[in-house]
């Protein structure tokens, strides 16, 4: 219990960390591209697939699922800033470690690694995914644009030492012609299938597949700079799939986990209704449900509980 009390804490310093961005950075900062490279700097003995498919949950709790798949033989904790104390009172020395890597930062001397760090396969693959939709000019945030304020034109009175020039007759002045919109401009709309799940998780993706007429089963689709998890040709739906063990979280991490699972939501739903797709959200539990649309009523129709998984 003590152990879990640290890890909320630092998920609490976390979210205040985040909250202190400015808006532009707010703008294009990405939490789940944000812990790959963060994962990316240590050294895992699994090439880094645990780290993809927990990279959309908050970086302690990424840490927390997968702290045993780190090489242990190359990595070192220190405890330097003494927060962590809580843990060790009542945990061994890995309870010490999750919650050192969890901190909101890296602090200098608190992890230490063994050798030059090679980033897992699966995390160069994903970062490299994102780097492909990055690329993309549809997936780049658009600049915010405001209202000019309106001004009454002021009437000017003809001179009358000047005289207007007569208008061009005749082909040798064609009108210009009409302002083509660049095919770069518009939305990639059209669903691009995917040959496999970016994430790997093999019960995510279970689910994912399931999903009743499911167009495209085995991977994601590819639409409006974003892969989503399924695709439902026949009724225009996409999907995303949620299989947090959520009913085993502790109250803070519930709150943490729901709050960053909206934000994420509502970005994805408004990038399916822009190339006019509907959108919906498989979870496996009422109770996670039910804080989603707590939290987010706007959310209400959009979430499912999924009982083909």
């Amino acid at each position: 219990m003590r152990f879990r009390a640290c890890i909320a804490l630092l998920l609490f310093i976390s979210a205040c960390a985040t909250s202190a961005l400015s808006p532009g950075e707010t703008a294009s900062w990405n939490p789940k591209l944000a812990n790959l490279q963060r994962a990316a700097k240590l050294p895992w003995a699994d090439e880094g697939r645990c780290a993809v498919r927990e990279a959309s949950e908050p970086w302690p709790v990424l840490v927390e699922r997968c702290f045993h798949a780190l090489d242990h033989d190359r990595i070192e904790f220190h405890d330097s800033t003494g927060r962590c104390a809580v843990a060790s009172a009542g945990t061994a020395a890995m309870g010490i470690g999750v919650c050192v890597l969890a901190a909101p930062e890296f602090v200098v001397g608190a992890v230490i690694v063994a050798g030059v760090v090679v980033v897992g396969l699966a995390i160069k693959e994903a970062l490299d995914a994102y780097a492909l939709d990055m690329g993309r000019p549809e997936a780049r945030p658009a600049p915010e644009t405001r209202p000019v304020p309106e001004t009454a034109p002021v009437p000017q009175k003809p001179s009358p030492k000047k005289r207007p020039k007569p208008k061009p007759k005749g082909p040798d002045h064609p009108p210009p012609p009409p302002p083509e919109t660049s095919e770069q401009d518009r939305p990639r709309c059209e669903p691009v299938p995917a040959k496999y799940h970016l994430g790997g998780n093999k019960l995510h993706d279970q689910c994912a597949d399931r999903i009743p007429n499911n167009s495209f089963p085995g991977g994601d689709v590819f639409v409006n700079g974003k892969n989503f998890d399924a695709l439902q040709l026949a009724t225009r739906t996409l999907w995303e799939v949620k299989t947090d063990n959520f009913d085993t979280f502790p109250p803070d991490l519930r709150e943490i986990v729901v709050e960053s699972q909206v934000e994420e939501l509502r970005y994805e739903r408004a990038l399916a209704l822009a190339c006019g797709f509907d959108f919906r959200v498989g979870v496996l539990s009422p109770a996670h449900k039910a804080a989603l649309e707590r939290t987010a009523p706007d959310l209400d129709e959009v979430i499912v509980i999924m009982e083909w998984c």
